[in-house]
């Protein structure tokens, strides 16, 4: 049994609000309680007795703290990279045209493929240390660049024995491979959806959390994504849906049909997919590094007035961007996107709980995981000012990680 006090904290946000002058206590991974320091108890039941009996005292010096981060939307299981195809796209390139030199999602299958175990799991190592590091103490990470059955449950496995090493943040994993048709399925486009419906069991067994698929033009139809989230359901799955299309694929619609954890993306979604999502309780993924092909933006206002959960994701991709920096998401929201500081910042927290359905993160509570960070600041508002605020101490789970 541990008994951590964090003392000296400046400015604490809780999830939902700001307080002063704070302390926390934790016992072990978790949050036995938090509050101002004057109020500090000399015993907590069945933590401790006395206030002697606290292990680890630390002053953080008015430090402003916050709950870990969360980055609830990643795919960080991939070899190689596309940045020549980056250059193209940003010089005005069409899909067709990047296709034909070579780029595209198939790109990353084809290398992903052929990378020995041992060298994409050191890649992806290295990735999730980053986010740890940065201040974010879980990640959504999805598979969905194997598209073979082997390949996909080796991801599965891969994130989920990851997550068990020493420096590493939590990781919700979900399974995408429903994220493209891979090259031997060419025209044989429903036997791929009924493959990886197939694979939906193993997935769970190996350890995935939730179950995916891409739904735009070009990508899957709502049809063909519901029939896999469907399958995934039935195994045990949390449905998520990549709804990225307009108002005619019906992504938004269909995740809040199938009553989906989150709608990611959203950057077709109009007045009706938000009442809709609003109503069904369905979480929204935003991600401000990312725009559409038509540099459409999702409607996060209108998301945020109707009352509908907002989480924040990098969408950290190999042919999208390599962020692993949460306080750089949350400043691009609140220059990209017009969220307040409050609102970004909640959304990288509390947000990202709801989306994930993780009740015990997220927030500063009795009860939850101490998974708590101290940031290079003593006021919320450097989150957009710094772009890529610095934290000056990582815990997860109470423990502190070193860097």
């Amino acid at each position: 049994m541990t008994v951590r006090l964090l003392t000296n904290i400046g400015r604490l946000w809780t999830g939902s609000e700001v307080w002063s002058n704070v302390a926390i206590l934790a016992h072990d991974d978790r949050i036995a309680w938090v509050g101002p320091a004057a109020e500090l108890p000399g015993s907590v039941p069945g933590v401790i007795n006395d206030i002697v009996d606290v292990d680890h005292v630390e002053n953080l010096g008015g430090a402003l703290v916050t709950p870990g981060l969360i980055d609830a939307h990643t795919h960080p299981v991939y070899a190689g990279n596309r940045w020549a195809e980056i250059s193209m796209r940003s010089g005005g390139s069409s899909v067709t045209e990047i296709a034909a030199a070579g780029g595209g999602l198939a790109s990353t299958v084809t290398i992903t493929r052929g990378t020995d175990p041992w060298t994409l799991c050191n890649g992806v190592r290295e990735r999730l240390r980053e986010w740890l590091l940065s201040g974010t103490t879980t990640i959504e990470a999805k598979t969905g660049y194997h598209l073979n059955r082997d390949g996909e449950l080796a991801d599965v496995r891969l994130l989920r024995s990851l997550e068990g090493e020493p420096g590493m943040p939590r990781v919700h994993v979900t399974f995408l491979a429903a994220h493209a048709i891979p090259p031997e399925f060419f025209g044989r486009r429903h036997d791929y959806v009924d493959a990886v419906s197939s694979w939906c069991a193993d997935a769970a067994a190996a350890g995935a959390d939730s179950i995916d698929a891409y739904c735009d033009e070009g990508g899957f139809t709502s049809r063909e994504a519901g029939w896999v989230l469907n399958s995934g359901r039935g195994a045990g799955l949390l449905p998520r849906l990549h709804a990225c299309g307009n108002g005619k694929v019906g992504a938004a619609l269909l995740a809040a049909e199938l009553g989906c954890a989150s709608a990611d993306l959203l950057y077709g979604a109009d007045s009706d997919d938000v009442a809709a999502l609003a109503r069904a309780g369905v979480a929204a993924v935003v991600c401000p590094a990312m725009v559409s092909e038509g540099r459409q933006s999702p409607p996060v206002r209108a998301l945020l007035d109707k009352g509908v959960a907002v989480a924040l994701g990098s969408d950290h991709s190999p042919g999208g961007n390599g962020i692993t920096s949460m306080p750089l998401v949350i400043s691009m929201a609140v220059a990209n996107f017009g969220m307040s500081v409050t609102e970004a910042l909640r959304a990288a927290t509390l947000g990202g709980a709801q989306a994930l359905r993780t009740p015990d993160r997220g927030a500063m509570a009795r009860g939850r995981l101490a998974d708590i960070v101290a940031w290079d600041a003593d006021h919320e508002g450097s989150f957009a000012w710094a772009y890529g605020l610095k934290p000056m101490r990582v815990w997860r789970g109470g423990e502190p990680v070193a860097e």
